[in-house]
């Protein structure tokens, strides 16, 4: 079974924003099937509102190809049980979908967001640590 885990918002955006650094890769391993995404609807909003800012500047053609990438190598996972907010209630659902999976894992460039008391078991890494772990022998 291939590993499940969800990208905080901000790792999508620093993916498009640089092709050679941490988040792209990791968004490269999803898209070579390495591993898969979960997301559900709040998440996929999130996605939708901050990719098609315009300070971005992101295409229309680069949000629909990590769109399909999503679909391609996503996985909906509805919560099993609603979290407390998180002091950015923007974030809560980030939580709880990972909260909601086996492997527990979330993918953020601001740990802070998750602050460690709130993370109900959910293991927190940038996309440095979770690109190491994902092609480390340690990973499924």
């Amino acid at each position: 079974m291939k590993p499940l885990g969800v990208l905080d918002t901000n790792v999508l955006v620093s993916a498009l924003l640089s092709t050679q650094g941490p988040p792209a890769k990791l968004w490269d391993a999803l898209g070579a099937g390495r591993y898969l995404l979960a997301y559900d609807p709040r998440i996929l909003h999130e996605y939708q509102q901050v990719l098609s800012r315009p300070k971005f500047g992101f295409t229309t053609s680069e949000v629909a190809d990590m769109f399909g990438m999503i679909a391609r190598f996503g996985e909906i996972v509805i919560p099993t049980a609603a979290l407390p907010p998180l002091l950015d209630p923007n974030d809560t659902p980030f939580l709880e979908v990972a909260a909601s999976t086996s492997d527990k894992v979330l993918v953020t460039g601001n740990a802070k967001h998750y602050p460690r008391p709130a993370r109900h078991g959910v293991a927190v890494f940038s996309p440095r640590e979770a690109l190491d772990l994902l092609t480390s022998t340690r990973m499924r």
